[in-house]
């Protein structure tokens, strides 16, 4: 007994997980940050200059860029929690990565990979060189699909402990101070890696990404043998399609009283009954004959013909998020308009405290803002609110939207006073004339795009997490990017459709190469009208969805490398 008891307290004090794996993950996460924001900030400019695009394409192949980096951590979601599981989805996404930073790398390394310019107009990329280019921003935006979807929800694995009855505050600080850690990652590498890109040039610029990008992948490869590594679902596509099959063929069946004993659910399973939300698929966990349905186990003989209450709700988790997902597509349309803005900045007058400051580091007030906000709502807003809960998911959410459309209104006059201060010094022909206008009239509208950002991002986060079980919070927390990878798209079409549409017959367009002929008010103007429409969308929505507490519990039907150190815990306490 004492060897038995002697061997249980070894594998206890073995234990994974907790605060002390932080080190290595936000260290990776950390690092891996620095790396790549600092090339998505600065890619505009290393288009215009070194591959010679005009200002509209530019931001159409950096607006198809994150779009590709967003949409891929949906597929990387599917991937994590239904095959490969997120440790070695991050993995994969952590070398990935790291190729396509080195890629990218070797495009400003050597000199034939870029387009000649000894003199006006310069020369066109080839085709070689544009396969170069793109297969490096292809690379990146696939390992990005291994990073962002698992990364949050990895590390929130090894803390989220439902037995704790301080769990939920202590997820919400995690949420707040996660993005924390992201905003001042984010800041140095908008801050300082921009800078020496800019001042120290593309190949040095690129070169300290590399270096970091490697040093994050040894730090998270270092904590291996001390995470919780929670094996996926298999089973998780699968079961969502039997769902929608099963439902389909019992669409004819009347859906019985809630409190029958007709639902089916396994024996250790919480949900006993499904929601009244999408009704429709409740017909999915009909028992209609238990002799011909289940076996002697009490398990579906067929899983095509009957699914269980959490299958069910595990679908309608997706089917009912997905209107008020929808509203983040224009908001994140918005918030990613900071191509133009950098544009903006570069014929302005950049000197700030005698010093003159690249262009594209501006944008640092968006992240400044957000780590900002986010440290003043966690420890001086929530503590004013009775029981210290804060804003609730939807109201952050809703306040995000409002926020952005002050913001995009601000962007409006603030081109048109950029403009009209261009024609007035003469430059209306010259778009490299700098204005005396200080590029500091930049930074309210950036700081309001933060504002905005960490309450509606961190508000969408924290509502798509709580709405899904835990095995699906891969998923959950994906569905966040892949918004931003909707509106990084309509965004480009967009640019495209005013580009085109504004510049017919002869017309100056309004996203005119020379942006002092352009009207860039004109389309900020634009992007607020479609902002007030957004808002209108999501306080419907929001008021369809109801109530976020439908389930408060989902079954905890989780495996992990700790599970026999967990089972040796139940014979000691019961010892």
């Amino acid at each position: 007994m004492l060897m038995e008891q002697k061997k249980a307290t070894q594998l206890v004090e073995r234990k994974k997980g907790g605060f002390r794996t932080m080190p290595f993950i936000i260290a990776n996460e950390t690092f891996e940050r620095v790396a790549n924001v600092g090339l998505h900030v600065n890619m505009i400019l290393y288009l215009l200059q070194e591959y010679h695009f005009d200002p509209a394409t530019a931001a159409i192949i950096v607006f198809l860029w994150n779009a590709m980096s967003n949409f891929m951590p949906i597929f990387g979601a599917f991937i994590s929690d239904s095959w490969l599981g997120r440790f070695r989805v991050i993995s994969l996404g952590t070398i990935i990565d790291l190729v396509g930073l080195v890629v990218l790398w070797l495009t400003a390394v050597i000199r034939s990979a870029r387009p000649e310019c000894h003199e006006e107009p310069c020369a066109n990329p080839t085709p070689f060189q544009l396969l170069f280019l793109f297969s490096s921003l292809a690379l990146m935006a696939l390992g990005a699909g291994g990073i962002r979807p698992c990364t949050l929800a990895f590390t929130a694995d090894q803390i989220n402990n439902p037995e704790n009855p301080k769990n939920e505050s202590t997820m919400k600080s995690f949420f707040n101070w996660y993005y924390v850690s992201v905003g001042i990652s984010v800041s140095i590498s908008v801050i300082f890696i921009v800078y020496i890109q800019v001042k120290e040039g593309w190949g040095v610029g690129f070169g300290i990404p590399v270096g970091l990008m490697s040093f994050s992948a040894i730090m998270f490869f270092s904590g291996s043998s001390l995470y919780i590594k929670v094996k996926p679902n298999k089973s998780l596509l699968t079961s969502l399609a039997q769902v929608i099959v099963v439902a389909w063929k019992n669409r004819h069946l009347p859906l019985p009283p809630k409190n029958s004993d007709t639902w089916y659910s396994t024996n250790h399973s919480n949900l006993l009954q499904p929601t009244d939300k999408v009704r429709f698929l409740n017909k999915a966990c009909i028992v209609k004959n238990r002799e011909k349905d289940l076996d002697s186990d009490e398990m579906p003989i067929d899983p095509w013909s009957l699914c269980t209450v959490r299958q069910v709700e595990e679908l309608k988790a997706i089917i009912k998020v997905l209107p008020i997902w929808s509203t983040g597509i224009i908001f994140a349309t918005t918030i990613s308009q900071q191509s133009f803005s950098v544009v903006q900045a570069v014929t302005m007058n950049k000197e700030v405290f005698h010093m003159d400051i690249p262009a594209t580091n501006f944008s640092a007030f968006i992240i400044l803002t957000l780590t900002v906000w986010v440290a003043i709502y966690d420890r001086i807003v929530v503590p004013l609110f009775p029981k210290g809960r804060g804003l609730t998911v939807k109201q952050r959410m809703g306040f995000g939207i409002v926020i952005s459309c002050l913001a995009t209104a601000v962007a409006v006059l603030v081109e048109r006073k950029r403009r009209n201060e261009a024609m007035r010094e003469g430059f209306i022909d010259n778009p490299k004339g700098v204005v005396k206008m200080s590029a500091m009239w930049l930074v309210p509208q950036y700081c309001l795009y933060g504002l905005a950002e960490g309450l509606n991002v961190i508000g969408q986060i924290e509502f798509y997490y709580s709405q899904f079980p835990r095995a699906m919070s891969s998923i959950a927390i994906s569905l966040c990017t892949f918004s931003f990878g909707v509106g990084n798209l309509v965004g480009s079409l967009i640019v495209k459709v005013v580009k085109d549409g504004t510049g017919k017959g002869g017309k100056t367009s309004w996203l005119a190469s020379n942006i002092n002929r352009g009207h860039y008010d004109y389309y900020y103007a634009l992007l607020l009208i479609l902002n007030l429409v957004n808002l209108l969308v999501f306080l419907a929505w929001s008021a369809a969805y109801g109530s976020t507490q439908d389930i408060q519990n989902w079954d905890q039907e989780l495996h992990t490398d700790i599970t026999p150190e967990k089972e040796m815990d139940n014979k000691l306490t019961k010892q």
